[in-house]
């Protein structure tokens, strides 16, 4: 499977400190924890002997420790002690297996890849705008996580859709009386799809706003379950001539559920975080119960299965891109 081969958030990185913590990606239950050194471990959240929740154990001398029997697992995954027979040394077939992890943009990254998928496996797309050491114009922020009943697929088309805007976010980024959109350009690129020129005008595009603007956006898709959006340093953002990006990373939980973060890149180092989050977090409710209803839940790659509008470019294109990646997982 594809998808196994991508780099996926599972949690923020701050929440993996002291004791193992679970989480599920792409059906398969996992742990985290951390070894001596401080590096984030990924094992499959089950032990290979009595198939208690790993998660549910602790982190003894520097080793992942079952709460069954006590078996211990090295950051490797091999099991290093057997309380119940203190001399024994496990051989190497006793283990649980682990996976790559990484953290970058405050959260931790996992891929399913193993053995020879790991070589035709990307590198988890560069964003130096969302590095926290990067660009000190900008500050760096995470919202969420959200948990969304909707497909990864799903929740990526509503990101990179603004015809919702006048509706679903109406009195924010939208109007009833403003709902047009103009044409703009679609272009592949390496690692998905590009749009530019994107206008829409806005009574409240952002948390400081006093009154409608247009606005112009630039929309990327990274990777099949993120995206970023940038806006020009002309559509009034707190700082002049400085481009405030937000990234969606979405952990794909099962083909139906997801969990959801954003990270904000803004100019504003004034307000505190609870504020910019609450901004955010306004937005992304509104679209939620949206998101939710909407059937099937797995977004369809058939063109003939949805009807479509010349204002549908991006979505088309991203569905496009989707279904020569491969990807499987979300989509129908």
């Amino acid at each position: 499977m594809i998808e196994n081969s991508l780099w996926h958030p599972v949690a923020q990185a701050h929440e993996v400190v002291d004791a193992p913590l679970g989480v599920q990606l792409l059906d398969q239950p996992l742990v985290l924890w951390r070894d001596p050194q401080g590096l984030v471990r990924v094992f499959v959240d089950r032990c290979p002997h009595r198939g208690a929740r790993l998660s549910m154990g602790r982190v003894e001398n520097g080793h992942l420790e079952c709460p069954y029997h006590g078996w211990q697992f090295a950051d490797s995954g091999q099991c290093v002690k057997v309380p119940a027979l203190p001399s024994f040394t496990p051989p190497p077939s006793q283990c649980v297996k682990a996976f790559e992890a990484q953290e970058a943009y405050g959260l931790v990254w996992v891929r399913l890849a193993t053995g020879e998928e790991l070589s035709a496996a990307p590198a988890l797309a560069a964003l130096p705008a969302f590095e926290a050491e990067a660009d000190a114009h900008l500050r760096k922020l995470n919202c969420g996580p959200y948990d969304v009943a909707a497909s990864a697929p799903r929740i990526i088309e509503n990101f990179l859709d603004m015809s919702h805007f006048g509706f679903v976010h109406e009195g924010w980024l939208g109007s009833r009386d403003a709902t047009a959109i103009e044409a703009y350009a679609v272009e592949t690129t390496a690692t998905g799809v590009l749009a530019t020129g994107c206008k829409a005008v806005q009574p409240q595009s952002n948390l400081h706003s006093t009154s409608a603007a247009e606005v112009e956006y630039t929309y990327e898709v990274t990777a099949p379950y993120a995206a970023l959006l940038t806006k020009l340093p002309e559509s009034g953002t707190t700082r002049a001539g400085w481009r405030e990006s937000i990234a969606l990373f979405i952990c794909p939980v099962t083909p139906e559920t997801s969990r959801v973060w954003f990270r904000l890149a803004v100019a504003d180092f004034d307000s505190p975080d609870a504020q910019l989050q609450e901004f955010q977090h306004t937005i992304f409710c509104q679209d939620q119960p949206v998101l939710e209803s909407q059937q099937p839940k797995c977004l369809p790659l058939d063109p003939r299965a949805e009807m479509h509008s010349a204002a549908d470019r991006m979505s088309s294109a991203y569905r496009r891109y989707l279904r020569a990646s491969g990807i499987t997982f979300g989509v129908c």
